[in-house]
């Protein structure tokens, strides 16, 4: 629908609980909270790109959500709001740049929330706090699908355009991706802009913002993803690595009152960010995506007041002067009276010919909606036997043309929770090859075919396949650490075996201490890196104060 100036749309329906209506007590409770306004017809409440606005809540009248600048020109309409209804976006509660814009389409009377207050306001009725998160998590959920927010133009062999995708898709950002392998708009709009192949690929923000193969510091800068500059004193605490394990350090630790940065080279959520589908996490009976669960647990952390730098990759640490710095990337650095290490593991690559040629554009080390929009229609081999390949594996099915699942043993159980070994059993979308090894990638362009090995007969035979993912374990993100404290042989982080009286989540340097995937010992699962992120802040309170600084 592109005619926004319409004045005879109707409200829309609420079919998924992105909408839903307030009751009478929930709209008097937020009123006590926001200032109450008249607008008349035309009238804007905030436009795509704002920052730090509002929640507005519908008295009388209607108000239209539209997306300014789609490809098509003018203007379209994603929602029409009438009385009891709420109006904004989850960038309101992340503090990041909001990617459309709300109109008055009648005369209106709103209430105003400015953030601050919503946060008072919420802690009154924890089920309408729950109501708006819910409702704008799904909101941006519609907005991916329908392309709102960036635009992204490049080739889909374009080991950029990837990264691009890559780093839009793991911060929850909604962007429309043009291919200039097959689609004729994307070589238009690069003309009309005096855009030459070689500087692309490009983002296209608010219609006219163009930026030229950008850092993925730049897209952050320009969506609000990291907060204001590091603060020139030391805080109480800086987070390495936002997962599930940082994420509850920061939420514990911003809580009981401690001035706390949380540092991410990529972006919030970590690995289980990436998981289409956590069944297994105490609360959630019917699943919650890895996605929506870092939403909430960033809400939650910024709630408190803790400080987010995404993207912050960590490049150094030091001791000086009594406290920690933290050397960052980008050059910057942070300075704290202790630091929680978070930075969990990368995923491993396959050593095999072809893998350099297609890594970037169609070999993935995660399963999610970004990934599944790329693959859709077409045939896609995963390589591993644990819960993440699970997982990939059923959730990839529901959209690929054939999906293949490799493992190098006879057990699908082996490594992987029943139940979902269960479930790809008889699942006839999946095809599962047991004792088997990827051995080479090929094609020309793009991939074409995987060839994989049976391990008892030596037999190679290609699997037709235009993305490979690759889900065979980890290794801990400490390069950065060699030197600064105690790695055990495979690199993960030492702890409880410090100095005299070392906890059992501190390092070998006091005041440092690590916790979830990087830890040596720890049990990779979610549940334990979120109680281990939350035990681990007590200690910090504790060594804070030995020092006098609490």
């Amino acid at each position: 629908m592109n005619d926004a100036d319409s004045s005879d749309l109707a409200e829309t329906p609420d079919a998924h609980g992105a909408y839903p209506r307030l009751a009478d007590e929930q709209i008097m409770l937020l009123s006590r909270y926001g200032e109450r306004k008249r607008l008349t017809r035309g009238a804007t409440l905030f436009c795509e790109g704002d920052r730090d606005c509002g929640l507005f809540v519908v008295l009388d009248g209607l108000v239209r959500v539209t997306q300014d600048h789609p490809p098509s020109g003018g203007s379209r309409v994603i929602a029409v709001h009438g009385r009891g209804r709420f109006v904004g976006d989850l960038s309101m509660l992340t503090g990041q740049a909001v990617y459309v814009t709300a109109v008055a389409q009648t005369d209106v009377d709103v209430v105003e929330i400015r953030y601050d207050r919503l946060k008072e306001a919420v802690a009154q009725d924890q089920a309408l706090g729950d109501l708006i998160l819910r409702a704008f998590i799904l909101r941006r959920s519609i907005q991916a699908d329908l392309g709102i927010g960036l635009r992204i133009i490049g080739s889909r062999y374009s080991a950029d355009t990837r990264r691009l995708r890559d780093f839009a898709s793991r911060n929850r950002v909604p962007y429309r991706w043009e291919d200039l392998e097959t689609d004729p708009e994307a070589e238009s709009t690069l003309q009309a802009l005096g855009v030459s192949p070689d500087e692309t690929p490009i983002v296209i923000w608010k219609g006219h913002t163009v930026l030229r193969n950008p850092r993925n510091t730049e897209l952050a800068a320009l969506l609000g993803l990291r907060d204001a500059a590091p603060p020139s004193d030391a805080v109480d605490i800086v987070v390495v690595g936002a997962g599930p394990a940082g994420l509850a350090a920061a939420v514990a630790a911003a809580s009981e009152g401690l001035s706390t940065v949380v540092l991410d080279a990529i972006a919030t959520g970590g690995q289980a960010g990436t998981s289409s589908q956590i069944e297994n996490y105490l609360g959630f009976p019917a699943g919650i995506s890895g996605a929506e669960l870092a939403d909430r647990a960033v809400v939650q952390a910024r709630k408190f007041g803790a400080t987010f730098m995404i993207p912050g990759e960590a490049r150094s640490l030091q001791r000086i002067d009594g406290h920690f710095e933290v050397g960052l990337a980008d050059g910057a650095r942070v300075d704290a009276s202790a630091v929680v290490l978070a930075t969990g593991v990368r995923f491993r690559r396959l050593g095999v010919p072809g893998m350099d040629r297609f890594e970037g554009a169609h070999v993935y080390y995660a399963a999610t909606e970004f990934e599944a929009r790329l693959c859709r229609g077409d045939a896609a081999v995963i390589v591993g036997g644990g819960n993440s390949a699970g997982q990939a594996a059923l959730f990839l099915a529901r959209t690929a043309a054939d999906v293949t699942l490799v493992i190098r043993h006879d057990d699908l159980a082996r490594d992987m929770s029943r139940y979902l070994a269960e479930r790809i059993t008889s699942d006839p979308r999946v095809r599962v090859w047991n004792n088997c090894e990827v051995r080479e990638l090929r094609g020309e362009q793009r991939l074409e075919e995987v060839v994989v090995e049976d391990l008892r007969t030596g037999e190679r035979r290609p699997v037709a396949a235009s993305a490979l993912f690759v889900l065979i374990g980890s290794e801990p993100h400490t390069r950065w650490l060699t030197g600064a404290i105690a790695l055990d042989e495979r690199g993960f982080v030492l702890t409880g075996a410090g100095p005299e009286g070392a906890s059992m989540f501190e390092t070998s340097s006091a005041g440092v201490f690590a916790i979830g995937d990087v830890r040596s010992g720890s049990v990779k699962r979610v549940a334990s890196a979120v109680g281990e992120g939350a035990v681990a802040v007590r200690l910090v309170y504790e060594h804070l104060v030995r020092a006098g600084r609490r």
